[in-house]
């Protein structure tokens, strides 16, 4: 090392002498040099006695310099270039020494009169050359690093490994972009996402954030700061599917079969709408316009078309159609969508009570759709989508009025080549991560396994917050997603603990490690596990349980 350094003439020199300035302590003493660059990476040489003498330093950041997923900078002329400690091995040949690969984060100017690092801005202009001396990265570097700018955004936690330095994620940049939240099971993703939002909706208490909550997890933490959607009070009107979902409900049979199917429904259904008296206001319909029809007038058509046959055989397409119509409309699980009170022209209403327009104080609509009948579910998850889509579409001309899409178990309804079911929900939600922000529409998309996740879909997303992931291949998918200057953040993706994650993004400056805020217990999702070492020690009342769970399992909801 002293080799190295005394061919550039550092050796002993302290930061702040080689900038014609005192040094003031730790911060300011080298503790290596550059030994090779190589594009946004390099290789640098260290000190283990220089860090070994930080790691007693009382400064948490300084003492963990010199360490895997710390920092370090590097002076070239009047600017401080930081980078990140992706990976360490011990030096073959120069005794005493490690070998550190690092990643450029970006660059800061270097004040006149102190040499400290300000103005820091992500991205490199200059790199270093080999033999430039490294130096640890000081608390008050951190916070010129991590400090939020003017921009709005909202504090999530403390920067890693600090106490003091607040993380803050850029609320434009991110939504601007779409975000992805990811997380193995039991690493706190849904207190995380909860958090999230409950500091947006802190931000813009009149904005406008619709949730999908496949397992009733997040209504308890939004009570007060939102509204709460179920199958008892969703009130979806069944008309405001388009054809492509009709069919999804509908159409019950495969091949050739399908498409005759299809082609009977198409004509009964646009008949069916026909009828009401908003289709002479608008004139000439598609099966696809959000027109109110009764699903009596749809079944008399089909049972009227079937009429017209002159061969028995020829009703099979016409009986399955019936049998399905009939079975949605008697199904009491389907009352929240496919009730005869929902014929009336309530488009306007339904939209502005999911969209929260106006939000009057509560931001978020929970739309818990735990208790929709399984067969359905991917539906009325791809309706409310699409109505986000198409009014941000449909609206283009009206004082515009952003709205964040968030969807819990994207992988569900996102899923890969290789899980795909060719369901429509899939495809629109593809549509919004890619051409969403053109029209004011921003995607969240949280997943325990981003690699079901159909392929380009993470990629689309500008911030990406990743907890622990215990799968290779999820790692892996995660990785092909962050951009190359997060690579060493992602080495540590593994050994995070619970509620710690890594930022990167258009969200954030530069990508950091971060560790969530604790979350009010009333603010928290329902979402904890059961306490089998105590649950088991309890007993008494079976009986009732069994027949209360037996009467609610019989009447399916109603």
């Amino acid at each position: 090392m002293a080799e190295l350094l005394n061919r550039r003439g550092f050796e002993g020199v302290e930061a702040g002498e080689a900038a014609g300035v005192a040094p003031t302590g730790p911060a300011d003493a080298g503790i290596g040099a550059v030994f090779e660059i190589s594009g946004s990476s390099s290789q640098v040489m260290l000190d283990l006695d220089a860090i070994d003498r930080l790691s007693s330093d009382p400064d948490g950041a300084i003492a963990a310099s010199g360490q895997v997923g710390s920092q370090i900078k590097m002076r070239v002329g009047a600017t401080w270039i930081v980078a990140n400690v992706r990976s360490m091995r011990l030096s073959q040949t120069h005794e005493g020494t490690v070998i550190a690969q690092v990643d450029f984060l970006g660059e800061g100017d270097q004040e006149r009169l102190t040499g400290k690092l300000y103005r820091f801005r992500r991205g490199v202009t200059r790199f270093p050359t080999p033999g430039t001396p490294v130096f640890p990265v000081s608390t008050a570097d951190l916070k010129q690093i991590y400090a939020a700018d003017d921009r709005a955004h909202v504090e999530i936690g403390q920067v890693y490994p600090t106490k003091d330095i607040r993380a803050a994620l850029y609320v434009d940049a991110m939504l601007g972009k779409h975000f992805a939240l990811l997380g193995s099971t039991g690493t706190g993703k849904s207190t995380s996402a909860a958090l999230i939002l409950h500091r947006i909706c802190e931000l813009a208490p009149q904005g406008h954030i619709v949730m999908i909550d496949p397992h009733g997890e997040y209504g308890a933490a939004f009570r007060t700061t939102g509204e709460v959607y179920d199958v008892t009070n969703l009130q979806m009107p069944y008309w405001l599917m388009n054809f492509e979902e009709h069919c999804e409900v509908l159409v019950t049979s495969d091949g050739s079969d399908r498409q005759v199917d299809s082609d009977i429904l198409a004509k009964c259904l646009l008949a069916a709408k026909g009828k009401n008296r908003l289709a002479a206001e608008f004139g000439k319909l598609t099966v696809d316009s959000p027109i109110p029809y009764l699903l009596s007038d749809l079944l008399n058509l089909i049972t009227l078309e079937m009429g017209k046959l002159d061969r028995a055989t020829d009703s099979a397409p016409y009986l399955r159609l019936k049998t399905k119509l009939e079975e949605v409309k008697n199904d009491p699980r389907y009352t929240f969508m496919f009730s005869g009170m929902l014929v009336a022209d309530t488009m306007a209403a339904f939209l502005g009570r999911i969209f929260r327009l106006p939000a009057d104080g509560k931001p978020i609509s929970i739309i818990d759709v735990s208790g929709v009948p399984n067969e359905i579910t991917s539906v009325v998850v791809a309706v409310l989508s699409r109505m986000v889509f198409d009014f941000a579409i449909w609206s283009r001309n009206e004082p515009q009025r952003p709205i964040l899409l968030v969807c819990e178990e994207a992988h569900r309804y996102v899923p890969s080549d290789r899980n795909a079911d060719g369901s429509s929900v899939g495809r629109i939600l593809s549509r919004i991560a890619k051409e969403g922000r053109k029209y004011g529409v921003s995607l969240g998309l949280i997943t325990q396994r981003p690699s079901d996740l159909a392929e380009g879909v993470l990629s689309q997303c500008g911030t990406i917050i990743s907890m622990r992931l215990n799968n290779d291949r999820d790692q892996a998918y995660v990785r092909a997603a962050m951009p190359e200057g997060a690579r060493g953040f992602l080495d540590s993706i593994p050994a995070l603990r619970n509620r710690e994650c890594i930022v990167c993004g258009e969200g954030v400056a530069t990508p950091i490690r971060v560790l969530f805020d604790d979350l009010d217990e009333a603010k928290r999702p329902a979402s904890s596990d059961p306490l089998f070492s105590e649950l088991w020690r309890e007993t008494g009342g079976e009986e009732g349980i069994i027949n209360r769970t037996v009467r609610r399992w019989r009447a399916q909801g109603r």
